[in-house]
């Protein structure tokens, strides 16, 4: 695939469409989620990150990390990019969300929302994994938007050399830079099962091209099929053209957006007005009405009577009952009950008192972030967006040693299961938990 990059028109293009594997090229997206993370503030260049156990001992080619060490992003991002280092990659999807699995996910929903419609994401890393692939046109593709969308990261794909914190790392992709003239990126990627592969970008005065092989049977073949590639795309593209940049998208499983949080009060109050009981079919037996009283909020319950109380300024609760005002006649059987329950505390007759859990002891995990304000907003989005299923949970965040873990609890099993097949499907991180987990 070869286009121009000023105005994303296409020039060349043969089998571009044809679904393979991307290797390396994967880190292109990698990077992409990672800095699109930064600028929505769930982490900066400096946040260090504890290498896991996971990407320590990923296949080369890699930086050297070691399980428990502790590393900048700048850094990790430097090795990914330059060096193509596989645990560096890795460490930044766990970085950005939790888990690598939650950020291939996530790398997928961006390549959806970059218009990359062939492509599937499984790791961060880009070694072969079974359907892990992409086509030479989504990867030119998010070559365009690397180069638009975040030129204060794209310099990185040019330099020769780096340092990344714990050594210094030579450019996988130095050759074709220092013998194409014009080219200053953007990344290499090779494995057994995708062959050579390249995305390389030039400009020269006012043009910029993009060229992009998948398949290549060495580097040295590869590369000289890209330059051909780049100086077909040079004589084909007019000399002037107005620059008309991609369009930026905007994920929406990142930190919530202040139209989001201004409707907070609304999650807040529901919890302590217990969502009404839905109306039976026929009128309730007086077994239901009395288990419906017993489990009305002992707190109003309470609050009504301290108001009582205070009118009525007199020490005994009986003179208080005797001085209420008069209740009005209730609507319904429900409505009696309760007024009942507070009129006239008189002992009832024993029955089983219904459950005010419902056997509610489970609860799902949406992954660990870097920060609890970034876990609380993420867990309030979702609330809205699931409020059929997560109406009656509480939202609760757990500091633990990998991070701020984001939790809904108070669910029925089933509840947690359909909560967690939606939001799977959304492309969000979930994980069932039973009672005690």
């Amino acid at each position: 695939m070869v286009i121009d990059a000023r105005t994303g028109e296409v020039l060349h293009s043969r089998n571009a469409d044809t679904r393979l594997h991307p290797a390396s090229l994967t880190k292109m997206m990698t990077l992409y989620v990672t800095f699109d993370a930064i600028r929505r503030g769930e982490l900066t260049l400096d946040t260090k990150v504890q290498i896991s156990r996971k990407a320590a001992a990923e296949q080369p080619s890699k930086l050297g990390l070691k399980a428990g060490q502790r590393i900048s992003v700048r850094y990790l991002i430097r090795a990914a990019a330059v060096k193509s280092a596989n645990d560096a990659a890795t460490a930044l999807g766990e970085a950005v969300s939790g888990s690598e699995a939650a950020f291939a996910r996530r790398m997928t929903a961006m390549a959806k929302a970059l218009g990359m419609n062939s492509t599937t994401f499984k790791n961060a890393h880009g070694l072969t994994e079974n359907g892990h692939l992409s086509t030479a046109s989504d990867m030119t593709t998010l070559g365009r938007h690397l180069i638009y969308d975040y030129p204060q990261y794209y310099n990185l794909f040019s330099r020769q050399t780096t340092h990344a914190g714990v050594k210094q790392v030579s450019n996988t992709n130095r050759r074709l830079l220092a013998a194409y003239k014009g080219a200053d990126g953007i990344k290499t990627g090779y494995t057994r099962a995708a062959g050579f592969n390249l995305v390389a970008s030039a400009e020269r005065g006012n043009e910029r091209i993009i060229a992009t092989v998948f398949g290549g049977t060495s580097t040295a073949a590869r590369n000289a099929r890209v330059a051909e590639l780049l100086d077909m795309g040079f004589k084909r593209a007019p000399s002037r053209a107005k620059l008309r940049k991609p369009q930026r998208p905007d994920l929406g499983a990142t930190p919530i957006e202040p139209k989001v949080i201004k409707v907070a009060p609304t999650i807040t109050a529901r919890r302590s007005s217990p969502r009404p009981l839905q109306r039976p079919e026929q009128a309730p037996s007086e077994d239901l009405l009395l288990a419906i009283v017993e489990s009305v909020d002992n707190n109003v319950v309470q609050s009504r009577v301290e108001v009582a109380t205070r009118a009525a300024q007199t020490t005994q609760l009986a003179a208080v009952a005797a001085t209420v005002t008069p209740v009005r006649r209730p609507q319904n059987l429900v409505q009696a009950a309760i007024d009942t329950s507070i009129t006239k505390p008189e002992p009832r007759r024993i029955i089983t008192r219904a459950s005010t859990s419902g056997g509610r002891h489970w609860s799902i995990s949406l992954g660990r972030y870097t920060t609890r304000n970034t876990a609380e907003r993420l867990l309030l989005k979702t609330a809205l967006q699931e409020i059929g299923t997560l109406d009656e949970a509480l939202r609760k965040v757990v500091n633990r040693p990998r991070g701020w873990e984001a939790n809904f609890v108070g669910l029925s099993q089933d509840k947690a299961a359909l909560a967690c097949q939606r939001l799977t499907a959304r492309g969000h991180e979930c994980e069932v938990r039973g009672p005690g987990a």
